[in-house]
């Protein structure tokens, strides 16, 4: 594997070995990290902190600091804003910004396209492209600062310019799990005291039920909240909308939630997109409830988001209700997440949807 050379990637530890193989103090690292995750320093030639000796030998070795470019930012009449990001081999990703009285989550992409190809979730059908790195992973989040703190913003929100994302959710386009190592290098940088210091409780990786991945985080020395896109209580239906569960049935993707709590006594949030006629009658939520009750566990409903190519239908208000009321009076803590930004293509399941042709 190549060494990576662009600053905005590493965590404090790995610049702190690339200063010292440079023959430089391991302090002098925390002068790259502050300058780019803090400040927002785009050249290195720019980090004054440093010597013109270091900024020199950190060229020669062909260092770099990397930049998303924004393409496009749509607005939904419900607030919610979709940003579109081009990457330099001109694959195209996505990150929504939703705001809920005083939080403001990003929903950010970890990988270009998705190659888990769930069928209710457009991004699935634009197949895989490549992960991203932890630098434009970590780079969405600061883009969308900087809009959130223009003075077009703070005059239209009433923001002030201490303002920015509050909470990060690692629920974009792609698997976080599948690129595990970038993922978990964007939580430190963001958790990290002399960057954007996000609280660990405030960062979320979302995943389709990838066991190593789940087991290997429970493992770690930082734990960000986890939440499994579930959407069934069987294996055969869950077959039919999820081709992962063809590879781990739930008895392993449980197993593996075993683990992890018993490793690190988090709480689980499951998410379940709720389908018309395919996972939302009350016998399905009484087989969910049953493979629940030994978690410790919230659950968010979802209301299926349509998009073209895709027959699906939402399961409607009545529907949804019904099913969260069966959950609640089971004692599972239940959550309906309403639409966000379906007019833009930004609510969940939906990104991607424009332009899916360009991140092939």
């Amino acid at each position: 594997m190549a060494v990576e050379k662009d600053l905005k990637s590493l965590t404090v530890s790995k610049l702190e070995k690339l200063v010292v193989e440079l023959g430089q103090p391991k302090y002098q690292a925390g002068y790259i990290f502050s300058a780019v995750q803090k400040r927002g320093v785009t050249d290195i030639d720019s980090i004054t902190t440093l010597s013109k000796p270091l900024r020199a030998k950190l060229k020669e070795e062909g260092c770099y600091i990397s930049s998303l470019q924004q393409i496009e930012k749509l607005t939904d009449p419900d607030g919610t804003v979709k940003y579109v990001f081009g990457l330099p081999d001109g694959s195209r990703i996505e990150s929504v910004l939703l705001f809920d009285e005083q939080r403001r989550t990003l929903c950010v992409s970890t990988q270009a396209g998705c190659g888990m190809g769930c069928v209710f979730c457009a991004t699935g059908k634009l197949g895989f492209c490549r992960n991203l790195t932890a630098g434009e992973i970590v780079d969405q989040i600061n883009i969308v600062n900087q809009d959130i703190r223009s003075p077009e913003n703070q005059e239209e929100k009433s923001v002030s310019p201490e303002d920015k994302v509050t909470n990060v959710v690692f629920m974009g386009m792609g698997e976080p799990l599948a690129n595990y190592e970038a993922v978990l290098d964007a939580v430190r940088i963001l958790n990290h005291s002399a960057g954007r210091h996000i609280g660990i409780r405030h960062l979320t990786i979302s995943t389709c039920g990838l066991t190593e991945g789940i087991e290997k985080l429970a493992d770690e020395d930082i734990q960000p909240r986890l939440a499994i896109s579930l959407n069934a209580p069987t294996d055969a239906i869950r077959a039919k909308i999820m081709p992962i569960a063809k590879k781990y049935s739930l008895n392993r993707v449980f197993e593996a939630i075993d683990y992890y709590q018993r490793a690190t006594h988090n709480r689980v949030t499951f998410e379940y997109c709720l389908m018309k006629g395919i996972n939302d009658t009350v016998l399905h939520a009484q087989m969910l409830i049953k493979r629940l009750r030994p978690v410790m566990c919230n659950v968010n409903l979802i209301e299926y988001n349509p998009h073209k190519g895709c027959n699906l239908e939402a399961s409607g208000t009545e529907a949804i209700e019904r099913f969260a009321g069966v959950l609640k009076k089971a004692g599972i803590e239940t959550t309906i997440r309403h639409k966000m930004g379906q007019t833009i293509n930004a609510a969940c399941g939906q990104l991607g949807v424009k332009g899916a042709e360009s991140t092939k």
